[in-house]
């Protein structure tokens, strides 16, 4: 069966990295086209992918719904990096006989990425490299991890490997979540919350990874932040839509928790309309960057130009 030579488009790539990685050279033969500017109107997006017969999304970046597929006819397969979630309609690809496939990736470069945030934050970091080269030497007090209670809301693979790497530097955990995680947190020895209202009120840091669905939108409240610490932080590396709108931003100005690092935000990217954390003294923002990782990018998108190549030598079976 011959092989199609295909017109792919990649999207969102902000970084436009993609061209430099190993696995590019895959879809040699191919014509590509790369996209490094988000188009977030269905309208202009179609218009600059017109002819496209693959897209290579990149996570949850682009909305590819009934409004965006109508207006690309010529389209037969989309690979995902990941897992399709909710920016995907398969229902809709499916009437239009657009073939998805997903990719199998670790969580390593998220749970390395959510320590850091987490030492970043108790050790002042940001602010104090802004001093240095500001010509001020030393203005505050940091405070370490070990000996503090780390909170892990949500123990599935990132949150996992976060308590392992947090209790090899002395922390003390402490978990809550569904069934499946309070019991694998017993299961490593690890403290599960005797309530909901004692895992935010006992918190030094606490985590939020649990994942995003219907279910668990808004899933922590202005209530459960008002429990926390007056010194205590919260770390968000999952999806901002885990928190109730507003109360993150409304609970740091009235001081509890104390502080929030924060990787994520409900209308990405953040671009010329600065997100209200971002004006917020008590607040480390950064721009989605757990995922955004070289290793994981070979690994993810190495796997998507494969499932396009397998498609291509199909002649278009799939």
């Amino acid at each position: 069966m011959k092989t199609l030579a295909m017109k792919i488009a990649i999207l969102d790539d902000f970084q436009d990295c993609v061209r430099t990685l190993n696995c590019f050279a895959k879809l040699k033969g191919h014509e590509v086209l790369v996209l490094n500017q988000h188009f977030g109107d269905p309208q202009e997006l179609a218009r600059q992918l017109q002819g496209v017969q693959a897209l290579v999304l990149i996570r949850e970046r682009t909305v590819v719904d009934e409004a965006l597929l109508s207006r690309l006819p010529d389209l037969k397969v989309i690979a995902q990096t990941g897992k399709a979630g909710r920016h995907l309609d398969l229902e809709a690809c499916k009437a239009h006989g657009v073939v998805v496939y997903e990719t199998q990736g670790t969580s390593v470069a998220t749970a390395e990425f959510t320590l850091l945030m987490i030492l970043a934050s108790l050790r002042n970091l940001v602010p104090e490299v802004a001093n240095m080269n500001a010509g001020v030497w030393q203005r505050t007090l940091g405070r370490q991890l070990h000996g503090r209670t780390l909170a892990i809301l949500g123990l599935g693979r990132i949150g996992e490997q976060v308590a392992r790497a947090a209790q090899a530097l002395g922390a003390n955990i402490l978990v809550w979540g569904r069934e499946g995680s309070r019991q694998k947190a017993a299961e490593n020895g690890w403290t599960v919350a005797a309530s909901r209202e004692a895992f935010f009120a006992q918190a030094d840091v606490l985590c939020i990874l649990i994942r995003l669905s219907p279910q668990t939108r808004g899933h922590v409240t202005a209530e459960d932040l008002a429990r926390m610490k007056p010194d205590a932080i919260l770390v968000n590396t999952a999806r901002a839509e885990l928190i109730q709108p507003g109360a993150l931003v409304a609970a740091l100005r009235a001081g509890r928790p104390g502080f929030a690092a924060v990787d994520v935000y409900e209308q990405e990217p953040v671009l010329k309309d600065r997100h209200p954390l971002q004006d917020m003294p008590n607040c480390l923002c950064t721009p989605h960057l757990g995922f955004v990782e070289l290793d994981n990018y070979e690994s993810y998108l190495g796997q998507t130009f494969d499932h396009i190549n397998q498609y291509a030598a199909s002649g278009g079976a799939g």
